[in-house]
């Protein structure tokens, strides 16, 4: 009679042990699809107002996380046989009592490992399995109403910033060859920030031109369902009325930075201006002498924005190096300043609102919202999937619109709820990436603007209901 060899009886002992897993596996599978199966029946006979696939998807997530919980519940019961046999183990050797303290603690340490394990990979499945879920709720319908009202065209490359005016007749101003623009608060003068190292005051006057019957747009719903096609169509070029009156003589002149000047605004009152650089300074001007008031240091790199609270005397300025500061020149004999670290990337801008809070956006793909009465942490953070920048907030509304790297423009209520996305398609809203936006509060039918480098600016009629803003 043939003798099986050791190597032999190995080989069909592991072959035996992976048949028996495999079939394990088969009738693991079958149980799954049998419960799953089952659960769906019980789930179609229940009586909900929630929609069947949605119902349907919510049920697989929660399947998912019941799968991982149990995997982790037998990876357990394993650690605790394994805990009771070392135990058992050091029982039957009868160890001293030192001997039984070393033997202790070292389970007491293998333990402890084995714990901080079972909690770290408990943690995970929960990130993962609650980011499913948060996802699947994302696509949801906006009950706010945004409608497109009209493309403002005519330049011949990107638009980097806009500004309205604050008092009748309203104004919008757009910034391609420079940097930023902004209007004086109660008088007909533009500031503007340019790349050769100045900032020009210019004054302008308004012929207001016969109106002209704007065509009837239907109402779009910000409904974020939609998947909209990213195809790009901006490549000609675009054509747009080009009979504009022209301003070619400044006013004044503000030197005094040695790089490019990025940003400018005025402060209350329309006496005095200040002006953000790449030289990392800030300065604060005189606007009847065109003198030198204060050099703002201290940010260790380049200026990115800089914005002025619209009823005191204080000046944010944001930066590279990842920070924004408060400069308070609410006294004339000092100014003081405060540094916020809470970004992780370049702070692209800060704006005040009407009451005590800063608004900051960042490459970082955040948005915080602080108070000025104590800013050691936001008060609320919005997290987004491009990065921001130039932000605004309505001071009627306490809506922040946030302009992204990706085409979109998003509004958010000042606690972070998001209330709606401007809708975007291939007929209508911005093909490339949008740099700025701007409220009006004062025009009926425009009451928001954006722009991009796309060339055009746009203005939008955002309506939101009282009941959401209050949510």
């Amino acid at each position: 009679m043939p003798v099986e060899s050791g190597s032999s009886v190995a080989a069909r002992q592991a072959k035996q042990k992976r048949k028996s897993h495999s079939l394990s596996i088969r009738r693991t599978n079958s149980t799954e699809q049998e419960r799953s199966g089952l659960q769906r029946d019980m789930l179609e006979g229940q009586d909900s107002k929630l929609p069947l696939s949605l119902r349907s998807n919510l049920l697989d997530l929660f399947s998912q996380i019941e799968r991982e919980f149990e995997n982790l519940y037998i990876e357990n019961l394993e650690l605790r046989r394994e805990i009771e046999t070392l135990n058992e183990r050091l029982a039957g050797e009868g160890q001293t009592f030192e001997g039984a303290d070393l033997a202790k603690g070292a389970l007491k340490t293998k333990a402890s490992h084995s714990t901080s394990q079972l909690s770290q990979k408990l943690k995970t499945t929960y990130k993962a399995s609650t980011s499913k879920i948060v996802s699947s709720f994302k696509a949801t319908t906006s009950r706010a109403v945004c409608q497109l009202v009209r493309e403002y065209v005519g330049h011949r490359d990107g638009i980097w910033d806009l500004s309205v005016t604050r008092t009748q007749p309203v104004v919008l101003g757009t910034a391609s060859a420079v940097n930023s623009i902004k209007f004086h608060p109660t008088e007909q003068m533009a500031l503007t920030a340019s790349g050769d190292q100045t900032a020009h005051i210019w004054r302008y006057m308004v012929q207001l031109p016969t109106p002209q019957p704007v065509a009837d747009i239907s109402q779009t719903p910000c409904d974020d369902d939609v998947d909209f096609s990213d195809k790009d169509e901006a490549d000609g070029e675009i054509e747009g009325p080009n009979d504009c009156p022209s301003v070619r003589v400044a006013t004044t002149t503000l030197r005094s930075h040695q790089g490019v000047v990025i940003a400018a605004d005025w402060l209350v009152g329309g006496k005095q201006v200040v002006t953000a650089s790449w030289d990392r300074a800030a300065n604060l001007y005189d606007v009847e002498t065109s003198e030198l008031v204060h050099s703002l240091t201290g940010h260790d790199q380049e200026l990115t924005h800089c914005c002025t609270h619209p009823t005191q005397r204080l000046v944010v300025t944001s930066s590279r190096d990842t920070t924004f500061r408060l400069w308070d020149f609410r006294d004339p004999s000092i100014h003081s300043v405060n540094v916020f670290q809470g970004h992780t990337d370049t702070v692209t801008s800060a704006v005040f609102t009407v009451g005590d809070n800063v608004v900051s956006g960042s490459d970082d793909r955040t948005v915080k919202v602080w108070d000025l009465k104590n800013m050691r942490s936001p008060i609320a953070t919005i997290r987004t999937d491009s990065a921001v920048n130039r932000i605004s907030v309505s001071v009627n509304q306490k809506i922040i619109a946030l302009p992204h790297d990706n085409r979109q423009v998003r509004l958010f209520d000042m606690s972070g709820v998001r209330l709606a996305r401007l809708p975007r398609s291939n007929r209508q809203g911005h093909r490339r990436m949008v740099c700025c936006s701007a409220w009006c509060e004062d025009n009926t039918s425009c009451n928001l603007f954006t722009c991009g480098f796309d060339r055009q600016a746009i203005g939008w009629n955002i309506n939101i209901p009282a009941l959401l803003q209050e949510k």
